[in-house]
């Protein structure tokens, strides 16, 4: 399978030899591709409040963060050079920004972070740095001139507000052009510096750290268990030290805690939950003049369903999992949700299972899922 975001290389040579390993510089990976916005659209996101905005400045080789929402004002007042805007999430404002998304389809929706995009005026950049996780660095309007290194210091300038590699040793650099892309592995330092206005859209893919898993599984175990009984001791024994923690304390608890058990169920249960469970500043809006669960039936057999733009959505066997929820279902239903899950989307459905139709028309009424009206001309 070849995708031609990659250039010459398969998806499975990419997977295989560069995915997690090495560096990737793709020239025209999207040729034409000048970006999904513009410089004054990315501002007026970054004014709004349900964006995750930030303004990195370098000013006298200080560096500055300040985050949104910002108002116009702000950068109406920025100097010509040497600083950034960076919005988070895009994905979640623009159609556009789910279609590019759906280009790198090769790699699990479960590992998706979101598209971020930056803009900088000449000189602008965040530094030296190195990322946690894999990214997929695309360039839009303008030129950047990237460089990256292998090193293994990762010691960081004291008593800056970013992450700022205190000595960068670049061994490889590009100038990347409108359309090219460059694909990082984690832990893979790099600069980035805008040479005259620039977008670059940055797709990122999360990668948790075990430490954050299993918390979030202790969490899990604690909302999903039951222990019944309370702690007892009718034949308690004297103590000459009530200081100290008896040995039958430690062992009645013990023994409690010992019955604690999970499989892998519970894992597959958790992993669906807390992959899909949306970032802290997501809401969903209910629609304002919902349908009737018949008139949503036949909206969706006529026209298009597809998952709202901030909606997360995973399947696996007979479980689906959509914005922090767990939901079951039958086979039919299941190939249904599955195939909303893999594409985003839903074309025209011919018959609608009343499994499915149970789950979607609430999902709707939340505002997880949209009905799109499908133009007659297309239809």
């Amino acid at each position: 399978m070849k995708s031609k975001l990659l250039g010459d290389i398969s998806v499975g040579n990419f997977l295989r030899d560069y995915w997690q390993k090495k560096p990737l510089l793709v020239r025209g990976a999207l040729p034409g591709f000048q970006g999904l916005l513009t410089r004054e659209d990315l501002i007026n996101l970054a004014c709004h409040d349900d964006a995750q905005s930030r303004l990195i400045t370098r000013k006298k080789g200080k560096w500055g963060v300040r985050h949104g929402p910002f108002t116009s004002r702000v950068f109406s007042r920025m100097p010509a050079k040497d600083w950034t805007l960076l919005v988070q999430d895009i994905n979640h404002f623009l159609p556009s920004a789910r279609e590019l998304l759906l280009k790198f389809n090769f790699i699990p929706h479960a590992r998706l972070d979101d598209l971020m995009v930056s803009y900088a005026p000449e000189e602008g950049s965040v530094g030296p740095h190195f990322d946690s996780y894999d990214v997929f660095l695309l360039q839009g309007m303008g030129r950047r001139n990237w460089q990256i290194s292998a090193q293994q210091d990762k010691r960081l300038v004291t008593d800056a507000p970013l992450k700022i590699l205190r000595e960068f040793r670049p061994e490889q650099e590009w100038m990347l052009e409108p359309g090219d892309m460059l694909y990082l592995p984690p832990n893979y330092a790099h600069h980035g510096v805008a040479k005259g206005h620039c977008m670059t859209y940055s797709i990122g893919f999360r990668a948790p750290t075990y430490q954050e898993l299993v918390i979030q599984f202790l969490v899990y175990l604690q909302d999903h268990t039951e222990v019944e009984g309370i702690y007892h001791d009718p034949n308690l024994d004297f103590q000459s030290h009530p200081g100290r923690i008896s040995p039958d304390m430690l062992q009645q608890v013990e023994a409690v805690l010992s019955k604690i058990s999970w499989g892998s169920t519970d894992i597959e249960r958790f992993l669906g939950i807390y992959l899909t469970e949306p970032k802290h500043h997501v809401f969903f809006t209910p629609p304002s003049n919902p349908v009737t669960q018949q008139e949503f039936a036949y909206q969706v057999k006529e026209g298009k369903l597809q998952l709202n733009l901030k909606s997360r959505m995973l399947c696996r066997g007979k479980n689906i999992f959509l914005n922090g929820d767990a939901y079951t279902a039958g086979a039919a239903a299941c190939r249904l949700l599955g195939k909303l899950a893999d594409h985003l989307a839903l074309p025209m459905v011919e018959e609608l299972d009343d499994e499915a139709l149970a789950l979607l028309y609430p999902w709707y009424l939340y505002g997880y899922v949209e009905i799109v009206k499908v133009p007659a001309d297309v239809a």
